[in-house]
């Protein structure tokens, strides 16, 4: 049997401010977890996973001896809305919650209405829809 994708993990910083702006887009972490240092959310098919730096420390420090916290955009979330319209209205309900617009939505040229937003890690988050 072939691997497969199971897990997305997320370094956060700040565990609650990570799973709050996560909760905006959908995923629905345990509630009350917000002080945890691992986190884990069924995303339909797959889950996602938070660990605070501190953990990623830990874990990487014991292997490599020392963890280099990333730098850079390298790799995307891209969360699929409903339609088009739901598109601005997630992107405004960020910005209304104090999170950080990176470009306002807008209407690709490979067709679908887009925008994206930073998660409070300074993460880019597409929002899409066909």
């Amino acid at each position: 049997m072939a691997a497969r994708l199971d897990v997305i993990g997320i370094a956060v910083r700040d565990m609650g401010e990570s799973l709050r702006f996560y909760r905006l887009l959908g995923l629905e972490p345990p509630e009350g977890s917000e002080g945890e240092p691992h986190v884990e959310a069924d995303a339909g098919g797959f889950h996602v996973d938070w660990d605070t730096v501190q953990v990623l420390e830990q874990v990487y420090g014991e292997v490599y001896g020392e963890w280099t916290e990333p730098v850079g955009h390298r790799i995307e979330l891209a969360f699929r809305c409903d339609s088009r319209d739901e598109v601005d209205a997630t992107y405004q309900r960020v910005l209304e919650a104090g999170y950080e617009g990176f470009r306002e939505p807008w209407d690709a040229f490979w067709g679908q209405r887009y925008a994206v937003v930073r998660d409070p890690d300074g993460n880019l988050v597409s929002l899409y829809a066909n």
